[in-house]
C-alpha cells in the first residue's frame, strides 16, 4: 500500500534574463526550435549572471530554460491533462506528458539552440521557438554524451510525424489563431 506523497513545496523561479525575438503572437511562432534553425534571437542576461557565461562560446549548442508565460497552467483535470498536440492537430487529445506543447501543469519551455556568439550578457542564437520577451530561467551547454540517449529510442507519436520547417500553431491549424 503506498502511503501519500509529502505535501510539495511551492517552487520559487528568478528569471536570469529575457529571450528578444521577431516574435509577437504565440500563434505565429515555431512549435519547436529545429523547426526555425535559420531565424536568430538574442538571450539577454541580468548583467549579474554576466560571469556565468564564461566558456559557452565554446559550444556549438545550448539548451535554454524558459518560463512560457503567455501560456495558462492546465489544470489537474481530464480536460487540461489531455490535449491535442500541434503537430497532429486532427488526432487524438493525448496525456500533457507525452507531448511538448506551452500548456502544462508548471510552462517550463526547453529549446535547443544554435550558440551564435556571446558577447557580454548577451547570447545570440539561432533557433527562435519563443515569442520575445519571454522570461529565461537558465541556460545549459549541450553535451552529446549526457544528451543524447544510447541505444534505439522510441518517440511515441513524434515517429509518425514530420516537423515542416517553420510550423506554427496557425500554420498547423489551417490559420485558426488561438494565441
Amino acid at each position: 500500500m503506498r502511503t501519500p506523497p509529502e505535501p510539495v513545496t511551492p517552487a520559487v523561479l528568478t528569471p536570469i534574463g529575457v529571450l528578444r525575438t521577431t516574435r509577437a503572437r504565440t500563434s505565429d511562432t515555431p512549435v519547436q526550435a529545429q523547426a526555425n534553425l535559420a531565424e536568430e534571437g538574442v538571450a539577454v542576461l541580468d548583467p549579474a549572471w554576466e560571469a556565468g557565461l564564461d566558456g559557452l562560446a565554446d559550444f556549438t549548442h545550448a539548451w535554454l530554460v524558459t518560463w512560457l508565460h503567455r501560456s495558462e497552467p492546465c489544470p489537474p483535470s481530464d480536460d487540461g491533462l489531455r490535449q491535442r498536440p500541434y503537430l497532429r492537430p486532427d488526432g487524438p487529445p493525448m496525456g500533457v506528458f507525452a507531448m511538448r506543447g506551452p500548456r502544462r501543469p508548471a510552462p517550463v519551455g526547453l529549446s535547443l539552440v544554435e550558440v551564435v556568439a556571446v558577447e557580454g550578457a548577451t547570447v545570440r542564437f539561432r533557433g527562435v521557438d519563443v515569442v520575445d520577451g519571454t522570461p529565461l530561467l537558465d541556460i545549459k551547454p549541450f553535451f552529446p554524451d549526457a544528451d543524447t540517449p544510447r541505444g534505439t529510442v522510441r518517440s511515441g507519436w513524434f515517429d509518425e510525424i514530420d516537423v515542416p520547417e517553420g510550423a506554427t500553431p496557425a500554420s498547423l491549424r489551417g490559420g485558426r489563431d488561438r494565441s
